[in-house]
């Protein structure tokens, strides 16, 4: 079923949200295949979220720890409502007004997050690693009214200087304003299509996207991949790497376990043994985290801690089949591959379980719908490469819409990635839609590459993209970051290449390098490869 253009009336007092999304002749088509997925006109997602699940399981379930914190369902609801009465009280936040959230994973970090929603306010919720400039150009695009920030986070934020900016520590400020409230609220009912959060794209290509979410998505991700693919139960325990900032995060460390009613333990930090460390300790179930972090754990050899793992999920970069046979080796756990975006909130193509097939990152999750388009539009054949192109519940909107045909052509959602469909209907990643190398005439996919240089012994990391040559064309330049003690020796690696590939793919330019550039989300940022490719 295809939603309608129209939008319903507003909960927005400030209609900032509503007059800056794209023009719904620009949005895709929206897909409502599923009965759950047929929401009420009138929803708030908080309220879905916390407040309906603590009806369904009661206030004494354990909810949420992290950072000497640890609070029940009851209390996270208390701390929310708290939180959503200075908002509207003390703050005088109106309805539609974006509030800048700014800090580490914590439970006070979720609390705002849900007062915020609760409030009729519109999350933007960025990381404690971006620095003044990055935040200065947040506030720029998203003019909020009022920040909520950890105190331990407070000079790059003031050093931003956004203009109007009321900003309020947490915890010490905020809940010395929160102790003067009762901790009851009356959720501002918010339209289902009303914005709930502003989501910025993590940055692999240069400059930032804010992508515009309705309450409606956020519920929408997990009754799709969540209920559909990872199958949480109550008494799991959820945690993971990536910051509630990276949607990443906030479905599977936040969204995921308060729809299903089970428990999250919000990480400051995440080295590979303070995430083993946790995982034993809190009795995690269930862990969200890149493939190099799944790497580094099984570096780390203290694989003993993950023993009451029953579920792990990777994204944000392409999981090689070559790390999900020795993971499974070495721990008996499956791990479940997913590609998702910022632009879509979270994963669309995903498979667990016996419908896993490594290498491939799955098939469309139940109420997403995939194809495999060429440059016109037009699906190709099976085994064909082609652009990913994705429809669902959820969709590009950008703010302004900012770049919006780019994402978003004839109906479709374009995520800039290449993929090949095989005849049982798995979808196989080829690389990024610009990482595609054309060298003498041959099609060469970065990532290829990489994954057969990850099989030697003595390649920790990599990344590959093309470098301009004037005979070929292009030819393929590897990052490569060697163990330690290892010796550099290009020929030993080309050759390498050469035996696990067709030849022809092999690295004509090697650089050894001590770390990759990546984002704070963990993806690696191959545009700054290719600046550093072409300036030879």
């Amino acid at each position: 079923m295809a939603a309608p253009a129209l939008l319903s009336p507003s909960a927005h007092v400030d209609p900032f949200c509503r007059e800056h999304l794209p023009p719904p002749d620009r949005w895709p088509e929206f897909r409502f295949d599923l009965p759950e997925l047929r929401y009420p006109a009138r929803l708030n997602a908080a309220t879905a979220l916390l407040d309906d699940t603590v009806t369904r399981y009661g206030t004494d379930r354990p909810c949420s720890s992290g950072g000497g914190t640890a609070w029940t369902y009851g209390e996270l609801r208390h701390r929310a409502n708290q939180v959503a009465a200075v908002l509207t009280g003390e703050l005088g936040l109106v309805p539609g007004n974006r509030v800048l959230l700014r800090g580490a994973n914590t439970p006070w970090l979720a609390a705002c997050w849900l007062g915020v929603l609760k409030a009729g306010g519109v999350a933007v919720t960025t990381m404690a690693v971006l620095r003044a400039r990055e935040l200065a150009t947040v506030g720029e695009l998203c003019a909020p009214s009022i920040a909520l920030c950890d105190d331990r986070d407070l000079d790059a934020l003031r050093e931003a200087a956004v203009p109007g900016l009321r900003l309020v520590s947490y915890p010490d400020d905020l809940g010395a304003c929160c102790a003067a409230h009762d901790g009851t609220f009356a959720d501002v009912p918010t339209a289902a299509d009303d914005v709930a959060l502003l989501a910025f794209t993590s940055g692999t290509t240069g400059k930032p996207k804010a992508t515009m979410h309705f309450h409606r998505d956020l519920l929408a991700i997990a009754d799709t991949f969540s209920a559909h693919v990872l199958r949480p139960r109550p008494d799991d325990v959820f945690t993971g790497t990536p910051p509630l900032a990276f949607t990443f995060g906030l479905g599977g460390l936040l969204v995921f376990p308060l729809r299903a009613g089970a428990s999250t333990v919000l990480l400051e930090r995440s080295t590979p043994d303070e995430l083993a460390d946790a995982v034993a300790a809190h009795g995690v179930t269930v862990l969200f985290t890149s493939p190099t972090m799944y790497r580094a754990l099984l570096a780390a050899g203290r694989l003993d801690r993950l023993a009451g793992l029953r579920r792990c999920v990777a994204a944000g970069e392409a999981l090689p089949a070559a790390l999900w046979h020795e993971f499974r080796a070495a721990t008996g756990i499956r791990i479940i591959d997913g590609i998702g975006s910022t632009e879509l909130l979270h994963i669309f193509i995903s498979a667990a379980d016996d419908d896993i097939r490594p290498g491939a990152t799955g098939r469309p999750v139940p109420g997403y719908r995939a194809a495999i388009l060429d440059d016109d539009g037009r699906p190709v054949p099976d085994g064909t490469p082609g652009h990913l192109a994705v429809q669902g519940p959820t969709g590009c909107r950008y703010l302004r819409g900012d770049r919006q045909d780019t994402y978003v052509r004839r109906g479709w959602n374009h995520t800039g990635d290449t993929y090949v469909r095989d005849a049982d209907g798995y979808f196989h990643y080829r690389s990024r839609s610009d990482d595609m190398i054309v060298s003498a005439g041959y099609n060469i996919s970065g990532p290829e590459v990489e994954q057969a240089l990850l099989t030697h012994p003595d390649v920790v990391e990599c990344g590959v993209v093309g470098a301009p040559d004037p005979r070929r064309g292009m030819v393929v330049h590897a990052f490569v970051v060697l163990r330690e003690g290892a010796r550099p020796d290009v020929g030993a690696l080309q050759r390498h290449v050469k035996e696990t590939i067709a030849p022809y793919k092999y690295p004509r330019a090697v650089t050894f390098v001590d770390a990759l550039p990546r984002t704070d989300t963990g993806k690696l940022q191959r545009f700054r490869l290719r600046e550093t490719a072409a300036r030879g």
